[in-house]
């Protein structure tokens, strides 16, 4: 049975996790609300993915050899953590700067952990005919946690202020926790069947283009979890989290209306389309002057988002053996982060210096030109 009391759970402690890493979006506020800058917002948010990047090979390695289950609650237990950590800081932006950076690093390695643990352990519950669909069936988990996380924290800051931010991370966090407890790991590896190491895996064809389209992708990201809330305070927009509801809803459509079509007619027939969607949600935000176009533009990205995602995660880890499916997985998902990470810090300074405008229509571009990169992908296997 494809869609087991496994799968269920482990899309609950996904659904929780994504809502508590979302709380973060309106971190961008408390930075401006500290006498930071949008330079500031991209170092603060930058530091964060780029902390889930750099430990990727390692943490890949990790999940591949402690086990789905073990990487996962470790990765829980920090993402539990670290927002109660937040509630010590008074002044982030003044002397306490160095230990809140600190706390955002160590926040990305458990958001890293969480991810990629999760996502190999679902595959591995999969069967291949179906990898796809319950692939995309799983992320819906993680788009209502997208939705959930800043509606959720956006109402608890009206009525606690900041402290109502972490509060609100720190206890979906806790709720993934309790989750996943009851789910068996799904894989342990031999002590002998090492299997190449992550840079390894790197350098063949199909995995290096899958972490360069997810790095481009993470550049899209990060626009639109870093920038989209000072954006749309800066419109008047009554709703910030509208935009959020809407991409969730976006994507969530696309993975049920549209679950099999990468099974049956392959991921590199699907992509494009996924890139084009979510480039036209990034171009169109400039333009966006209304509560309701916000609500569209929200809603275009979004069903990029859920055409991206589960086609770049299964091309990633279809055909390839269970012991190694960890490294596969953190080349994808390290392939968004560092693009997030990037993108924090170029976005940010475009930002500061040139408008808002300026940085979602840059957005938009790098985003288009994944059309061209995918076009020297590997062909010698249609997927």
């Amino acid at each position: 049975m494809i869609y087991s009391s496994s799968f269920w759970a482990l899309a609950l402690a996904n659904l929780a996790h994504t809502a508590s890493f979302m709380a973060f979006t309106l971190l961008p506020l408390y930075v401006l609300a500290h006498a930071g800058t949008r330079g500031d917002i991209g170092v603060v948010m930058g530091l964060f993915a780029l902390a889930s990047a750099l430990c990727r090979p390692w943490i890949s390695d990790m999940i591949d050899r402690l086990g789905r289950k073990r990487s996962y609650t470790i990765g829980l237990l920090i993402m539990t953590g670290i927002p109660c950590l937040h509630l010590l800081l008074a002044e982030p932006l003044g002397k306490a700067y160095p230990l809140f950076l600190l706390l955002r690093l160590v926040h990305g390695v458990g958001l890293a952990l969480c991810f990629t643990a999760v996502f190999t352990f679902v595959a591995d519950l999969l069967p291949a005919g179906r990898l796809n669909e319950g692939i995309g069936i799983f992320g819906i988990s993680g788009l209502i946690g997208v939705a959930l996380g800043p509606v959720l924290t956006e109402i608890a800051m009206k009525r606690f202020g900041f402290d109502g931010l972490f509060l609100t991370a720190a206890g979906l966090a806790a709720i993934a926790l309790l989750a996943h407890l009851p789910v068996k790991d799904s894989f342990r590896r031999l002590a002998q069947s090492a299997g190449p190491g992550f840079f390894t895996l790197l350098k063949r064809g199909k995995l290096l283009m899958v972490g360069l389209m997810s790095a481009l992708f993470g550049i899209g990201i990060a626009a639109t979890s870093n920038f989209v809330a000072p954006f749309a305070e800066q419109r008047g927009f009554e709703l910030i989290s509208a935009f959020y509801i809407s991409y969730s809803a976006g994507a969530i459509a696309t993975r049920i209306l549209g679950g099999r079509l990468a099974d049956h007619y392959g991921e590199n027939r699907i992509l494009p389309y996924g890139i084009l969607f979510f480039a036209a949600g990034l171009l169109l935000l400039p333009f966006t002057c209304t509560q309701l176009a916000l609500i569209g533009t929200g809603a275009c990205a979004g069903i990029g988002h859920g055409l991206l995602f589960p086609s770049l995660n299964s091309l990633a880890i279809r055909n390839e053996p269970a012991e190694i499916r960890g490294k596969v997985t953190g080349i994808f998902t390290g392939g968004i982060d560092a693009g997030s990470f990037a993108g924090s810090l170029i976005l940010g300074y475009i930002g500061q210096w040139f408008g808002l405008n300026a940085l979602f229509l840059f957005a938009g571009a790098i985003m288009t030109a994944g059309l061209f990169l995918f076009g020297f992908r590997p062909r010698n296997k249609p997927v």
